[in-house]
């Protein structure tokens, strides 16, 4: 996939969570107001949480308008920092939908994968986010049989050069094993990836990878159209 060139792993404990949200028909629309949203961002990024991206997410599913992605070391930073945009007259009047936090850690497939973003991969038009659970046999497979699927499911996603990919650990976090956050500037481009890896021997150690949410990057000033 996109920029997997091997790079030391960051020092320290990296989070990143993702927050979906939805229009609450009985509230007021939203205000007006990214000044007082950018504020707060800024105030944020004074105590180490980078805002990833705000994502249109409407009309992609019934249930999610917008979507955020923050990061940063400190995972109780981010709840508060979760807290603190959802109190902004911005986004005062929506409903969390889905939300899942994840750490970096070895990823299965690759030790030597670091997630894209911590890389310095610029964030891409689009971004999908999935949780992933495991089959229970698959924790005790030959470690060699689990390998050998690992890489192959690896070769297909590597075709895919414009992807990045974001994989981190969610074990103990809520109810998943893995956070697959997928970002490229091509919304086909994830669609046909997703497809492809599905023709792998992997597949059948799969439990669970649902919910799925995509939405396209957008700036600060296009979230109060997006959530009229």
């Amino acid at each position: 996939m996109g920029g997997m060139s091997e790079i030391s792993a960051p020092t320290g404990d990296e989070y990143s969570l993702w927050t979906v949200w939805r229009r609450d028909p009985h509230r007021p629309l939203a205000e007006e107001d990214t000044a007082g949203a950018q504020r707060v961002i800024d105030a944020l990024a004074e105590t180490g949480v980078t805002v990833r991206g705000f994502y249109d997410a409407s009309a992609m599913r019934a249930d999610a308008d917008l979507m955020i992605w923050l990061h940063g070391k400190v995972p109780e930073d981010l709840q508060r920092a979760t807290r603190e945009l959802r109190r902004t007259g911005l986004l005062s009047h929506l409903l969390p939908t889905w939300s899942g936090m994840a750490v970096h850690r070895d990823a299965e497939f690759n030790k030597a994968h670091v997630p894209g973003y911590l890389r310095g991969e610029h964030a891409r038009r689009w971004l999908v986010v999935y949780p992933f659970v495991r089959s229970y046999e698959w924790y005790l497979l030959d470690d060699g049989e689990r390998r050998a699927m690992l890489a192959d499911h690896g070769r297909k996603g590597a075709a895919f050069r414009g992807v990045v990919a974001n994989t981190m650990a969610s074990f103990a976090l809520g109810d998943y094993e893995w956070m697959l956050p997928m970002e490229s500037d091509e919304l086909t481009e994830l669609v046909d990836m997703m497809r492809e890896l599905r023709y792998t021997e992997a597949r059948r150690h799969v439990r669970e990878e649902v919910p799925f949410y995509t939405g396209r990057r957008i700036p600060l000033e296009e979230v109060p159209e997006v959530l009229r």
